[in-house]
């Protein structure tokens, strides 16, 4: 029995050196499983990068005590809400005219049927007549229902002796335009026809009637004394040259061209051969004012 326990001793010793062998070697080791190890935890984020937290709000304390929810009122009584109607659809009420003011006492009844209205003064355009070398003489004031002329004049001669057979019957400033132009019908027949203008004849002045004598018109300027119908001129030397139509080319034709033209620089209205039938005889010149100062110059 005393020899059979060192052998046991001698068992164990060697079993824990070959435990020891097998740790300790380097291949061995090697061989064992890897234990997986956790990553590091990433630093803790600075207070200065925090994002701010929203400060918690409170409902405002109030004294007064709450309002009782009100009850339900039952559809059967409740009346549906009518939309408005749009702007677009209503209607537009209209604003009355002003009144006018009552019209003054001079101006109404009797006191306006005897109401004169003074004649404008036509002193300084007399003056000039007589510059340029014009022959005239008042006339009484013409008042023929509704063809008037306050302060007419008969001119019975121009400048430059040039006749006016009959004499024309016209208001100051229509005689100067006349006047004015005559002047330069006479440098038209000095370089056309070479010759001088002598006279002109005329076919009418101041006629109390409608324009194109027709009754049912409106009154011509002639039922004013401001209009001269020009029918003919004379010359001396040459015979005398009607206002009509002429052939095309010939020194007739190229004379009343050019003085008609420059009627139209001195007359607001010109009429003539080729304006309508009414005027295919003569030149019709007056002064009718228009409408921004238009001319009709045909």
């Amino acid at each position: 029995m005393p020899l059979r326990r060192p052998t046991i001793f001698l068992a164990r010793s060697t079993l824990g050196l070959g435990l020891w062998a097998l740790a300790s070697s380097p291949g061995l080791a090697a061989e064992a499983p890897a234990v997986p190890v956790p990553p590091p935890l990433p630093p803790e984020r600075p207070s200065e990068l925090k994002p701010a937290q929203p400060a918690e709000q409170k409902p405002a304390p109030t004294s007064e005590p709450a309002m009782p929810t009100p009850p339900v009122r039952p559809a059967e009584l409740t009346t549906p809400a009518k939309d408005p109607a749009p702007e677009a659809q209503k209607p537009e009420i209209p604003t009355p005219p002003p009144t006018p003011p009552e019209r003054p006492a001079e101006l109404s009844g009797e006191a306006a049927l005897a109401l004169k209205v003074a004649p404008p003064d036509d002193t300084a355009c007399r003056a000039r007549l007589r510059r340029l070398g014009v022959a005239f003489e008042p006339l009484p004031a013409i008042a023929e229902g509704q063809c008037t002329a306050p302060l007419p004049l008969k001119v019975t001669k121009l400048a430059d002796d040039i006749a006016l057979p009959g004499g024309a019957t016209l208001t100051c400033q229509v005689a100067e335009s006349f006047a004015r132009w005559a002047t330069e019908v006479q440098v038209v027949a000095d370089r056309t026809l070479k010759h001088p203008l002598t006279g002109l004849d005329l076919g009418g002045t101041y006629v109390c009637r409608g324009q194109n004598h027709d009754v049912d018109a409106k009154l011509s300027e002639h039922a004013f004394a401001a209009a001269v119908d020009v029918m003919g001129f004379a010359f001396a030397g040459h015979p005398s040259i009607a206002v009509k139509a002429m052939p095309a080319g010939s020194e007739e034709e190229e004379f009343l061209t050019s003085v008609r033209g420059k009627a139209c620089g001195f007359f607001r209205t010109v009429l003539g051969p080729g304006s309508n039938a009414a005027h295919a005889n003569h030149f019709h010149l007056d002064d009718r004012e228009r409408n921004a100062g238009h001319r009709l110059c045909e």
